[in-house]
């Protein structure tokens, strides 16, 4: 109940603000959408005319990296929100509406040839036009990323499985998340979104695709971006279109003077591994998503982001203990923990 007081408050005070300070007396306004951060959007329309209110409480949520990273991808060319008015004090910001069809509602087999060559194409300027930009940005470095990977065990693990490593367990971890990190900080470092997936995807007529939710981007391995993209967390397609797509990306690269492995092989084996520590970090948010934010929509998502780990670490030796791990101690459990929290109100 506080919670929703306390929703309910910033709804007012956004209302206020949109209407009185803004001059939008007489619009409407509704929900847009909301994301798995503090973060809420709202759609205002007046007349035909539409615009995005974003809701950030100041305690919770840092405006400034949004700012600073839409700028950098404006100045790119890209396709991203404009901010129209902002206070920064009430964590509120007024933006251009991208519209509110995801690729994730909009991709079909026939027509993700189309759809995934325009994304790719924004995520090749991203990480080369983009470069120069890139360098202002927080470093994807080695405790980021074995923070990260640190989500799985507590969360999905423990909370979720109800597991309790073993010492011996423990040990493997911390060689699995080494081996990891050195895949990630040997490949070229460029912008990294650290979200670029269906959900953050918006198709538009003109400059498609529309991108947004790019406040947490670092410079950071080439392949992370194309790993949220290809692997997507929300939807699957075959390993040899998806592996035709990366190779088609590294062609992109290439041609743009971006070194991208001294091969085929090289550039795939990066792309899975990143793929490992992506999902490791994806099933530990998705269940802490739940446990602790109460966000059970998350929830059928784990099966596929399993699927894809699974996957990936069966194939190379660095992983190889850690998929041995997957098969004998979590897939006994994991269908039954998801019948269990998904059973409860």
């Amino acid at each position: 109940m506080a919670e929703t007081n306390k929703a309910d408050s910033r709804l007012a005070v956004l209302s206020r603000w949109v209407f009185e300070d803004l001059g939008f007396a007489g619009s409407r306004i509704e929900p847009a959408s909301a994301d798995a951060s503090f973060r809420r959007y709202f759609r205002l329309t007046r007349g035909r005319d539409t615009y995005i209110v974003m809701d950030a409480p100041p305690d919770k949520e840092n405006l400034q990296p949004f700012l600073q990273v839409a700028d950098i991808l404006i100045g790119l060319g890209l396709n991203v929100p404009w901010v129209l008015a902002r206070d920064l004090t009430h964590g509120l910001l007024l933006l251009s509406d991208l519209g509110s069809i995801q690729y994730l509602d909009a991709l079909t087999a026939r027509n993700a040839d189309r759809l995934y060559s325009n994304a790719l194409a924004a995520l090749a300027t991203m990480q080369t036009a983009g470069a120069l930009g890139g360098r202002r940005l927080p470093r994807y470095d080695q405790t980021l990323l074995v923070r990260e990977m640190q989500l799985m065990p507590e969360w999905f693990l423990n909370r979720h499985l109800g597991l309790k490593l073993e010492p011996a367990e423990r040990d493997s971890f911390d060689r699995l998340f080494a081996a990891l990190t050195q895949a990630a900080l040997e490949q070229p470092s460029g912008f990294v979104h650290r979200d670029y997936h269906s959900r953050n995807l918006m198709v538009c007529t003109d400059n498609n695709p529309g991108i947004l939710d790019f406040q947490d981007a670092v410079q950071g391995p080439l392949t992370y971006d194309l790993v949220s993209l290809l692997k997507d967390c929300y939807l699957e397609w075959p390993t040899p279109r998806v592996r035709t797509w990366a190779l088609e990306y590294r062609e992109r690269l290439l041609l743009a003077g971006v070194p991208a492995g001294t091969d085929e092989a090289q550039f795939i084996q990066w792309f899975d591994l990143m793929g490992v520590q992506r999902h490791i970090k994806v099933l530990g948010i998705f269940a802490r998503l739940y446990y602790r934010d109460g966000k059970s929509q998350y929830l059928k998502e784990l099966p596929r982001v399993l699927r894809y780990t699974q996957a990936a670490a069966a194939q190379y030796a660095q992983t190889a203990e850690f998929a041995d791990f997957l098969e004998q101690r979590v897939a006994p459990e994991f269908e039954r923990a998801q019948a269990r929290a998904l059973a409860l109100p």
